[in-house]
């Protein structure tokens, strides 16, 4: 029989990565029953939070902005597109740039999509102060220099 051993400094449950791992998929699980009525994924829904503050943005806004490189923000953009949410455009000014510009099918889920982080904000059962705090800590880790 395996004796349990201590938990060390090392252990997988005393690790940060491993807190920030679990709770970010959690977050995410918790989004997915009010976004597959909308038919989005939680990225994808990130991209339409992002449009909803202004139209059109270039790709590279859109990405800079989200924190996804030019790979995994161009197949969600075409998943959208798809859908009829957006549409992307070359930029008549340059031609190198794409805008993405929201359809009218698109606006239309505006008031749902922002709905969705209040039924989170219940779901978390955080103070707005706390809610608060978290998001600046995690938002100041992730932007912190060091790569």
């Amino acid at each position: 029989m395996a004796r349990a051993l201590p938990e060390s400094r090392h252990s997988v449950g005393k690790q940060l990565s491993f807190a920030l791992y679990g709770a970010a998929n959690r977050m995410i699980r918790m989004h997915k029953p009010f976004l597959e009525p909308l038919g989005l994924t939680f990225p994808q829904y990130l991209v339409m939070l992002e449009l909803f503050e202004g139209t059109p943005r270039t790709i590279g806004e859109l990405g800079a902005k989200l924190g996804m490189d030019t790979g995994t923000i161009t197949p969600l953009l075409k998943r959208l597109e798809a859908s009829g949410l957006v549409t992307r455009t070359r930029d008549s000014n340059d031609e190198r740039r794409v805008l993405v510009d929201l359809t009218p099918a698109g606006e239309a889920l505006r008031e749902d999509v922002w709905g969705v982080s209040g039924k989170i904000k219940s779901a978390c059962r955080l103070t707005d102060r706390e809610m608060a705090e978290l998001r600046d800590t995690l938002d100041g880790l992730a932007r912190s220099p060091g790569e």
